[in-house]
């Protein structure tokens, strides 16, 4: 599923907060908030693309997500890798802690999470 950059600010005030009426969904846009036909438009793609459902309450719509934010970002980095790194992990994380402005402590962050993983893969 590929989803554009509106699409995606969307899903994200949506993935916050698990169930969503439009009036919600309109407050948690920061200014200039869209227009609320902008966000229906938004809304109805996203229905056809698979992303989202919604249940009618009374005259209003609760929409939730179909898609995990996980599963989504995690299958966008991969293509991402594929596309821009060769297939290789190896030189994406290359590029992350040599191409970026990353300083010592979110480095070793990194270095944390990655021995954190490497742990648990351990028999």
């Amino acid at each position: 599923m590929n989803l554009s950059n509106a699409e995606e600010q969307l899903m994200n005030l949506i993935w916050e907060k698990d169930r969503a009426f439009m009036k919600d969904i309109l407050a948690s846009y920061p200014e200039p908030k869209p227009a609320s036909t902008t966000v229906a438009t938004l809304l109805k793609r996203l229905q056809e693309k698979g992303a989202l459902r919604f249940e009618v309450f009374g005259n209003s719509r609760a929409y939730f997500p179909l898609v995990d934010k996980n599963n989504y970002f995690s299958k966008k980095v991969n293509t991402m890798i594929k596309k821009f790194f060769n297939d290789s992990p190896a030189q994406f994380a290359s590029f992350l802690t040599t191409g970026t402005a990353l300083d010592t402590k979110e480095l070793e962050e990194l270095k944390k999470i990655i021995e954190e993983q490497l742990k648990s893969q351990k028999p």
